[in-house]
């Protein structure tokens, strides 16, 4: 079978495309990647064939704060050149990353099988869910169904002017303007991490974690035999800044370790280390792990059985770390002070039961194989 994974820029959706990559090829898949070009080096050097996005025309600028754009107009521009792109690749399957709308239009237009990557827990709405990326707790009183109910409306009126945005767009390139669902849907997350729904959607597979690492070089924790803390800050655009710095001047003579995509320009004091380096060895060893609160780095955390500290920017990391917090695995700091990031480390590393919890979470792996899915996504006749 011919796969062609289509992503986006940001690592936390090009580090799923190239493990589920791995996965493919590993089971004998020809499997070609489609990412930034910033990417192709590592992806290639890992031995993933990779290819860079094909080039549309320019962004309109104007456009560029315009979410409906960002998500439907920019992905009908890019359509027509992503299809002479797939067209020259011949796939029997693409898997277009829930972001990469161009993707999976450019597939529609040429026919193909197509499913979807979703690199983190899935956000589709739900009648028994409040909105996604609203960070609350299904509502289980008549106060809390009530407010989960306004709030879908609420949330349902911004879906319906998408779905006006996205059907304009789909005619323009002549295709029916409902876009019919995917052959296969991948929801790369730990099951302990989605939400019980009654209308879980069909061809839809929890597929676990789908990790992957550009880093080729270890970064030595620092010496002793204390608690060691990890600290890997939030890659995603909305993402919270400064985490690091607090942690230095917070959390002194706590050994810290802070894996980056690139070298540390700084003086670190001797009980910190910082630049590239491998996640799974330090995550490994790490006693409490401080995240930004991004999917990936989540995930990879909990399937370990490593308990958290989250310090969530904007977008849906809010909404994770409140979740990760309501399991028990992890304490979430709102307001950043160097004061407030070592209470909470302080807070996980004195007490066993947030390392239970994320046990209990990486213990639910009861997961469907991923390259099963894309395998019947392939051979499913809609």
């Amino acid at each position: 079978m011919r796969v062609v994974i289509v992503t986006g820029t940001d690592p936390g959706h090009v580090f799923p495309a190239a493990a589920l990559a791995r996965c493919l090829l590993t089971r004998g898949h020809k499997t070609t990647v489609l990412a930034a070009a910033r990417w192709i080096p590592a992806l290639t050097g890992d031995g993933i064939p990779a290819e860079p996005l094909p080039k549309g025309p320019p962004e309109l600028p104007e456009l560029a704060h315009d979410l409906g754009y960002r998500l439907h107009g920019r992905a009908g521009e890019l359509a027509p050149a992503y299809a002479t792109a797939l067209q020259q690749l011949q796939p029997d399957l693409v898997v277009a990353d829930v972001l990469a709308g161009a993707g999976a239009l450019a597939a529609e237009m040429l026919g193909l099988p197509r499913a979807e990557l979703v690199p983190h827990c899935l956000h589709l709405p739900s009648v028994a869910l409040p909105p996604p990326g609203s960070g609350l707790a299904t509502g289980r009183t008549v106060f809390g169904r009530g407010r989960d109910a306004v709030l879908r409306r609420l949330d349902g009126r911004s879906r319906q002017a998408g779905e006006r945005q996205r059907a304009a767009v789909r005619r323009d390139l002549g295709l029916p303007a409902a876009a019919p669902d995917p052959a296969g849907r991948l929801v790369a997350t730990l099951p302990g991490l989605e939400p019980d729904r009654p209308d879980w959607p069909a061809r839809t597979d929890v597929v676990g974690p789908l990790l992957w690492d550009p880093a080729r070089v270890q970064l030595a924790p620092p010496p002793g035999d204390g608690p060691l803390v990890l600290l890997v800050a939030s890659t995603a655009h909305s993402g919270r800044t400064g985490v690091l710095a607090a942690a230095l001047e917070g959390l002194a003579e706590i050994r810290l370790a802070a894996p980056q995509l690139t070298e540390y320009e700084g003086t670190l004091p001797p009980w910190a280390v910082a630049g590239p380096g491998r996640l799974a060895p330090l995550v490994a060893a790490a006693d409490v792990v401080v995240s930004g609160a991004g999917h990936g780095m989540v995930s990879r955390t909990l399937a370990a059985g490593r308990p958290l500290v989250l310090v969530p920017g904007g977008g849906d990391q809010r909404d994770l770390a409140r979740r990760v917090a309501r399991l028990g695995a992890g304490v979430r700091v709102g307001r950043l002070t160097p004061d407030r990031l070592a209470k909470a480390v302080h807070q996980v590393l004195r007490s066993p039961v947030y390392t239970d919890a994320a046990g209990r979470l990486a213990a639910t792996r009861a997961i469907t194989d991923p390259v099963d899915a894309c395998e019947r996504a392939a051979n499913w006749a809609g």
